[in-house]
Formats: C-alpha cells, sequence, structure tokens
C-alpha cells in the first residue's frame, strides 16, 4: 500500500486555458468552463472519446480519460533552475495550480474546483518528443527516476469532469482522497 499525503491548505488556481486546435501551447483565458462528461468546452480535447491524435490513431473509441489538463505551477520554477523559461499554458495545460502537489495525488482523488466544477484524477500526463520541439533539452527535465529507479513523470496529470462548472484563477481547489488503498497514478 501507498501511503498518500497532499498538502492543500492554499491551493488554487493560478490560470486557466483552452485552445479549439491541437496545439502544443494554449492561449491563457479569463475563464474555462468544464462540461460533465466531455472536458473544457472550446477545447480541442473535448468529447467522450479520446481526442489526443496519437490515441485516436490506436484506437478512437476508447473513453476519454483525458479531459482535462492540470500541471503544477511548482515545476515552472524547478526547470527555471536548470535554465528553461515555462509559462501556465506553455505545456498544453487546461488548468495551472499553485499550492497543490499534483504529482502525489492517487489515482480516484477529486479536485473541487470554484463552487461547482469537479474533476477526478485518471492519471499523468505523458511527457512527449514534442516538448523539444517547444524547447530543445526540456523533455529530459519532464521526466527522471527515483531512488528505486522508477520512472516519474512531472508533466502534470489528467482527469475527468464528473460536474460541470466555470473555473478561473483564484478559485480554492479542495482534494478530496479515495477510500484506501490508494494507487498511485501511471
Amino acid at each position: 500500500m501507498i501511503a498518500f499525503m497532499v498538502q492543500t491548505l492554499s491551493a488554487v488556481v493560478l490560470s486557466v486555458s483552452r485552445d479549439s486546435v491541437h496545439r502544443f501551447t494554449k492561449p491563457l483565458c479569463k475563464a474555462i468552463t468544464l462540461l460533465e462528461g466531455l472536458g473544457v468546452a472550446g477545447d480541442a480535447h473535448l468529447w467522450v472519446t479520446v481526442q489526443h491524435r496519437s490515441r485516436v490513431a490506436a484506437d478512437p473509441t476508447q473513453p476519454n480519460l483525458r479531459q482535462v489538463h492540470l500541471i503544477h505551477s511548482e515545476l515552472f520554477a524547478e526547470v527555471a533552475a536548470v535554465g528553461f523559461t515555462l509559462r501556465p499554458g506553455d505545456m498544453g495545460e487546461n488548468v495551472t495550480t499553485a499550492g497543490l502537489d499534483l504529482l502525489a495525488l492517487p489515482r480516484g482523488a477529486r479536485l473541487q474546483i470554484g463552487p461547482d466544477a469537479l474533476i477526478e484524477v485518471t492519471g499523468l500526463r505523458n511527457p512527449c518528443a514534442q516538448i523539444n520541439e517547444f524547447e530543445p533539452g526540456l523533455l529530459k527535465t519532464m521526466v527522471g527516476h527515483d531512488d528505486k529507479g522508477r520512472l516519474i513523470r512531472k508533466a502534470g496529470i489528467t482527469g475527468i469532469v464528473l460536474h460541470s462548472g466555470v473555473i478561473r484563477p483564484g478559485d480554492k481547489i479542495t482534494v478530496t482522497l479515495p477510500q484506501e488503498p490508494h494507487h498511485a497514478l501511471d
């Protein structure tokens, strides 16, 4: 069993983004609307079935477990320490958070964002070679290994929308952990 400790005292939305076209970076918005069972209104990844081009090519009937992409702003400081510059929306995330260790969340954790929106965490974002097209060498900083040699992916997390709602910068994020046993994100 894996123990999960998640710090949420001051977890907030730093920024929100969406793009109706499949591009690496998403432009910032004043607000985004999450639609239950679909994802972010107006975003290229919106729908019940997969919308990621690689997953569509493999099997377009798969359920879309990546309706919303979230990344922790603390990653920006980590990559800056080794010479890279990232800003909200640069990695194609819909929600940039602050004060919450997204990577420490277990699968099935629920994120209440603002008064209405509810997301269930489904997995880690898998960093791909497109990151190096954005900034050469950046992919190397998005993956690592822990002291036991296990792969660590740092490019954020994905989730599905359980309850519709509008999300804005400054909205509070409340985490509810699933029943034990908890399962690490993969």
